[in-house]
């Protein structure tokens, strides 16, 4: 007897609809022979051992006979152990245990322990959007999974925690029982929810110019890379930069979740990336592992951290590879990986914030401390982080020792719910101007464009629209390109960054005084990498 179910197999960040076909063959044989077909890797050809057992030890016999398990479109190869569920379905199916004959409006994913209990999978969210956008009303799926896919509306999610239960609750649809109701989920309301981080920018004393420069970088979403000697804070400044972005949207909080459910680090307790990711990878990491990769391609750091923060400290310790390889992704906002078997592509929209010390030692330029390096040593480190790389972040800022006044002062410095007020409303700003632009464009009869979310996200035709000079500011710009000589990338950049800080102070122009605070931020590659 033939018996059909539908599953999904991940691929990228995506998901594909497969037919699970199964063939019982009725008669008995010698000893049990079990094919499956349609091009499974070693975990789908190992199911056949977990699904034999978890069905004999959730109290059904099964005879010797020949069983033969299609998964189909057979050109697409399968890999994981998400298939074991709807196998075990169809060959209970085959064999006579259903009631129901037809369950192609429910779709199942999961993998089976031998007991028949039912364990997580990654990448549910991408197949419960699978499901919503080929028709798909239900999903059966692992307990452990079914507020991750509970946050797709339109699909009625039924959560299951034994092979048992998958079989009462087909058996009462078909037979009009009592159905359990789906599991429901208002991922919204907690995705309004403000999470406070122990993190704040009280703790931090003096560094005004840092606290201003990461103010602006969280406004307009620019990169950054903070230099001075060591213990002068720079990395605390970094980890309490995401307590001032801006909370997620509920289709970027959906974009994050599909690549962290995908990596298998999303946490299955909450169903949802709530926050902006915060990665800070070691040193130590592979060029794979930053942008991802493997024989099937996997996410790395750079899309983990997707509308996020990407922290790498101490940077010219990280081997000079790895670094070279994130100049594509700073530009393009997303990662495309080739392999023989499949080419596949990541977001990897992020904010990348930087630290390192100006010489090996750490202690060029400090007052406080004489520095022992000698200047092809100096010359030799920062030369470790590349013009072409260093050209792609939007400010770059000294970070000198605190001084000891400022260090046992008791005034209280300004925290991180104040910093965070002026960057939302600069944020809301942004927004409305992108929203407006885009509206224009869609009824221009233009094509549609990537959704823009922040000043550092825009392209030539935004900047030209909105980054508008007076005569003044032109000719601070002009004098500074001529004397500096940076590249038409950092020109534009000084332009989005000049934009941002305006926004802070709601102007609508940009100023001479917002020219002139973004050309400073571009000036410390002069001198150290001059």
């Amino acid at each position: 007897m033939l018996f059909k179910a539908r599953s999904a197999a991940v691929y990228g960040i995506d998901a594909n609809i497969i037919d699970v076909e199964v063939d019982y063959a009725g008669y008995k044989t010698d000893k049990e022979i079990f094919n499956t077909v349609g091009l499974p890797d070693a975990a789908v050809r190992e199911s056949r051992d977990r699904v034999r057992s978890a069905i004999r030890n959730s109290g059904f016999d099964l005879p010797s006979t020949r069983i033969t398990i299609n998964l189909a479109p057979a050109d697409i190869k399968k890999e994981g152990s998400g298939f074991d569920l709807p196998i075990a379905i169809g060959i209970l199916g085959a064999y006579g245990a259903l009631t129901v004959k037809d369950v192609s409006e429910y779709l199942l994913v999961g993998e089976l322990g031998l007991d028949g209990s039912l364990r997580a999978v990654p990448g549910m969210l991408s197949v419960a959007i699978a499901a919503r956008d080929n028709k798909i009303p239900n999903m059966i799926v692992p307990a452990a999974n079914a507020r991750e896919a509970a946050v797709v509306e339109g699909v009625n999610v039924y959560p299951v925690h034994t092979l048992l239960e998958v079989r009462e609750l087909l058996n009462a649809s078909a037979g009009g029982g009592q159905m359990p109701m789906p599991l429901a989920s208002n991922q919204r309301e907690l995705l309004n929810e403000l999470r406070s981080t122990p993190l704040d920018f009280k703790d931090v004393r003096g560094q005004h110019v840092a606290k201003r420069a990461l103010e602006v970088s969280a406004a307009g979403g620019h990169n950054i890379l903070m230099i001075g000697p060591p213990g002068s804070g720079k990395t605390m400044l970094a980890k309490r930069l995401p307590s001032i972005l801006t909370p997620l949207s509920f289709d970027e909080a959906l974009e994050t979740t599909k690549i962290h459910s995908v990596a298998g680090v999303l946490d299955a307790e909450r169903g949802l990336v709530t926050h902006r990711p915060f990665r800070s990878p070691h040193h130590t990491i592979s060029d794979a592992g930053l942008i991802g990769g493997g024989m099937v391609p996997r996410p790395g750091e750079v899309s983990l951290a997707h509308n996020g923060l990407l922290f790498l400290d101490e940077l010219p310790e990280f081997p000079r590879n790895v670094l070279e390889v994130m100049r594509q992704p700073l530009e393009d906002g997303q990662v495309t990986i080739a392999r023989a078997a499949m080419s596949l592509s990541f977001p990897a929209r992020f904010m990348l914030a930087a630290a390192m010390n100006p010489c090996p030692c750490g202690y060029f330029n400090d007052k406080s401390r004489e520095c022992m390096c000698t200047p092809p040593m100096i010359q030799r480190y920062v030369s470790k982080v590349s013009g072409p790389l260093l050209d792609r972040i939007d400010i770059h800022i000294e970070v000198p020792a605190v001084q000891y006044k400022e260090l046992r002062g008791g005034s209280a410095a300004e925290g991180s719910a104040e910093i965070r007020e002026r960057v939302m409303a600069a944020r809301g700003r942004q927004h409305a101007r992108f929203e407006a632009d885009s509206a224009k464009v869609k009824a221009s009869g233009g094509p549609a464009a990537k959704p823009i979310f922040a000043n550092a996200q825009m392209a030539t035709r935004q900047i030209r629209a909105y980054c508008e000079l007076s005569s003044d500011a032109e000719r601070l710009l002009e004098k500074a390109m001529q004397q500096q000589g940076p590249s038409a990338r950092a020109h534009d950049r000084i332009l989005k960054v000049a934009r941002t800080i305006a926004d802070l102070e709601a102007a609508q122009d940009i100023a001479v005084k917002h020219i002139a605070e973004a050309i400073q931020y571009r000036t410390l590659d002069r001198s150290y990498w001059a």
